[in-house]
């Protein structure tokens, strides 16, 4: 792998509300090996100027679904299990285009997705996953019609299945474990329910507290924790008190219970997109009537959470859980958040913030020593400017793991 330097870079990773003074940054081995002024390059290396561009650290996307081939997730579970990896393999190279180097899967990819990217078989960003969610029966992951019989076993092996459904703690616990012993880098339960699932009310809680403390506790004896799909106040309360760490959406959070979850060290990963673009463009991506109907009771709430959040300072992720086509509209986030959150902020929830989502602090989300060499380069200050960032004409350059993976075409050697 080709050492770069990189000379002249102003460097935006949300820690700050303007770029840092321009340093040079050296890539070596897949990672960023230093950061300061005036670098001295190896011979071999291959330079790149930035002046008058700006740097950031390839950017995270906390909460994706890359085997939502349709917005139908019902329909989706049914597709044939090659067919659902080539199109995961088209939206992960869509993510990796429009600078996200990282992404956390919150319910769907397995282990060969996984090992696919790590392998160079497809391009796409560092996957972070869960494997399969844990549902209820009649839970959000649950997609089969009050008239489907099949049993609940016949999806663990579709991979369009977002989910795996497991009443009981028993059962929960060796689900748990398996997702774990499969890959999973962490546990994904659905603990209220949702839009796109036929039989669940979107205000209904899932799991009894005893279930969601067993997952809690399977996930803990593998040092890692629990992240959960949220909306209602109440549900978000009961996962509190279970010991879940990330909570996923929180449309309807109060200001006591975001005081509470700062208080417990949770997170938070809102996904405002995902509304938005089903409200315009789900009927069109083959998203049930009843599942459409539900949409305003999150949408208009989840801009209102993020003033109750930033209120009680926990920390936000930057999240998208875009289905089917919609993928596109993945950046899209930023403009968002960015008319109730200064863009510094909004930006730190792709960079630092979202890192530590990921418990992956000092790996990604940075550009310093020992970080993974994830880099984007681009036209324009996004401080200024966060729509500059759902502009893949803009994003000029992107680096994941040391390897360039896209720079504009016919430009000089010299030039990012």
């Amino acid at each position: 792998m080709k050492t770069i330097v990189i000379r002249n870079a102003a460097i935006v990773d949300g820690t700050a509300d303007r770029a840092a003074d321009r340093v040079d940054v050296l890539l070596a081995d897949g990672f960023v090996a230093e950061v300061g002024e005036r670098l001295k390059a190896p011979a071999d290396a291959r330079i790149f100027d930035a002046a008058g561009r700006f740097v950031m650290p390839g950017l995270i996307d906390c909460h994706v679904h890359v085997v939502a081939v349709k917005g139908n997730l019902a329909a989706n579970a049914e597709l044939p299990n090659t067919l659902v990896a080539l199109h995961a393999a088209n939206t992960m190279r869509g993510m990796l285009s429009r600078g996200f180097t990282t992404v956390r899967d919150m319910g769907g990819a397995d282990q060969g997705l996984v090992d696919a990217v790590e392998h160079g078989l497809i391009e796409g960003p560092r996957l972070v996953i869960c494997g399969k969610a844990l549902s209820q029966t009649g839970g959000h992951a649950d997609f089969r019609h009050n008239h489907n019989q099949r049993p609940a076993d016949y999806y663990l092996d579709q991979l369009g299945a977002l989910g795996r459904i497991c009443d009981g703690e028993p059962e929960v616990r060796r689900a748990a474990r398996e997702e774990l012993k499969a890959g999973a880098r962490f546990v994904k339960v659905m603990g209220s329910g949702g839009i796109s699932s036929p039989t669940d009310p979107i205000d209904a809680v899932a799991f009894s507290l005893p279930e969601l403390q067993a997952v809690v506790q399977e996930a803990a004896h593998r040092h890692t924790y629990v992240a959960a799909h949220l909306y209602t106040d109440e549900a978000i309360s009961r996962a509190l008190e279970a010991g879940v760490r990330s909570i996923e959406h929180g449309n309807h959070i109060t200001p006591a219970t975001a005081k509470r979850a700062r208080k417990s060290g949770a997170v938070l990963v809102p996904t405002n997109i995902t509304y938005a673009a089903l409200a315009r463009e789900g009927a069109e991506h083959g998203m049930p009537a009843a599942s459409l109907e539900k949409i305003d009771f999150v949408l208009t709430a989840g801009l209102t959470a993020l003033e109750t959040l930033r209120e009680a300072r926990v920390t936000m992720g930057y999240g998208s859980d875009l289905l089917g086509g919609m993928h596109e509209y993945q950046a899209q986030e930023f403009e968002l958040r960015g008319r109730v959150l200064p863009a510094h902020e909004v930006i730190r929830s792709a960079t630092v913030d979202a890192a530590r989502v990921l418990q992956l602090e000092e790996r990604v989300g940075i550009i310093a020593p020992g970080a993974f060499a994830d880099v984007i380069v681009i036209d324009g200050d996004p401080l200024k400017d966060l729509s500059i960032l759902a502009d893949p004409k803009r994003i000029r350059t992107i680096i994941k793991g040391g390897r360039v993976v896209k720079e504009p075409p016919r430009c000089p050697s010299s030039r990012l």
